[in-house]
């Protein structure tokens, strides 16, 4: 089963971590570890047992949903007055000693009041003979596991890619001139709801003419004119998944400044493509992008990371990016999805940025996204 497999995954890093348990708060965590959607909840994961914590508005659905999984899986965990009552209730009544809690996820007025509820603040007296619980900080516990897609999250991510790719193919029919980015936005938001994505996965960006140069510029009221290029960054969910696109329409014949970034992105889209292999650092990745730009001399005009994980969130681990101390760099794996999405954005000139989602194979990585990735529209 999906879930046990998932749960059994993550209990192999919470024992990693010398942990006798784990508090989940973050909401796509919970998803992903019992399939459970609604808007609060909480989980404490055991060695033998994941509990999930509910309040009475969701109490009939965590049970539903328990009773599809093998008996034993999931044990639904009511919530009588507040969720952080219920977790240190939970926490003593299984004689927990050292606490894992999502150090990222969970705010400090959270942690110090669980902390004090386990001293014994409250919320019952703590038993004399009973173990005091240690909340533990940890990072990216479950993260770490989510990294790898199992069969039903690729099959979601393919599906999303399939239908935001067949969305990108008419690009051409959105793009006018004297049509504003705020329309064309809008209509691609409704586009996506016609292909059957739940919602879009983040604030859709259509950045024309100057604003083009400007990587996450918000659509306008600006008019679409001949000769502009327009940088279209969109994605939606489904079936729980995020998938994200970019593509750079130009309306008319580009300017001979235009044509250099064009060029220059879409050799740089490819290098970082074709660097895709089990074993790779993420930086080696981002570096086989950046070097084509810097051969261009554009290289300090691509300020991003060439990538970001994807799945129940927009942006989520791997990192395609530059080595930064303290952060993770560790070799990508077959199952890892990620954007590669190089641009180049010159004020006074414009910009581009092309970006497909990739599935890291045994052999290399297989492309998610496949709509053309430099379009132009004939004036």
């Amino acid at each position: 089963m999906i879930v046990e497999s998932r749960l059994n995954r993550v209990r192999v890093h919470v024992r990693g971590a010398s942990l006798d348990a784990l508090v989940v708060t973050h909401l796509p965590n919970i998803r992903y570890l019992t399939g459970f959607t609604g808007t609060a909840g909480a989980i404490v994961l055991l060695p033998d047992r994941c509990l999930l914590i509910v309040d009475f508005r969701y109490l009939t659905a965590a049970q539903d949903l328990a009773a599809t999984l093998p008996a034993g899986t999931i044990d639904v965990e009511p919530v009588p007055q507040a969720y952080d009552l219920t977790i240190v209730d939970v926490l003593r009544r299984e004689a927990c000693k050292r606490v894992g809690i999502e150090a990222a996820w969970l705010s400090v007025s959270r942690f110090n009041a669980i902390s004090t509820g386990l001293a014994g603040g409250a919320p019952t007296p703590l038993r004399a003979n009973g173990p005091t619980p240690v909340l533990v900080p940890t990072e990216r516990l479950v993260e770490r596991a989510r990294m790898i897609k199992d069969a039903a999250e690729l099959a979601a991510i393919r599906e999303g890619g399939r239908r935001i790719s067949e969305i990108a193919r008419g690009l051409r029919d959105f793009i006018a001139p004297g049509r504003t980015e705020a329309e064309v936005a809008a209509d691609l938001e409704a586009a996506m709801r016609t292909a059957g994505f739940s919602r879009p996965a983040f604030e859709t960006i259509v950045a024309s003419g100057p604003n083009s140069a400007l990587p996450h510029a918000r659509p306008t009221d600006r008019r679409i004119e001949a000769g502009d290029s327009t940088v279209l960054d969109f994605g939606g969910v489904y079936d729980g998944y995020c998938v994200d696109l970019t593509r750079t329409v130009q309306l008319g014949r580009p300017s001979a400044g235009l044509q250099r970034l064009y060029d220059a992105v879409a050799k740089a889209h490819e290098a970082a493509v074709a660097a895709v292999l089990p074993g790779i650092r993420p930086s080696a990745i981002d570096a086989a992008a950046r070097r084509v730009l810097e051969r261009e001399g554009l290289g300090e005009m691509f300020r991003h990371g060439t990538g970001h994980g994807i799945g129940l969130e927009i942006h989520e681990d791997p990192r395609i990016a530059r080595e930064t101390p303290g952060l993770p760099d560790d070799p990508v794996e077959p199952g890892m999805v990620f954007t590669i999405e190089p641009g180049a954005y010159v004020p006074g000139t414009g910009g581009v940025r092309i970006e497909d989602d990739v599935l890291v194979t045994a052999s290399g990585c297989e492309l998610l996204t496949d709509a053309p990735r430099l379009m132009t529209i004939d004036l």
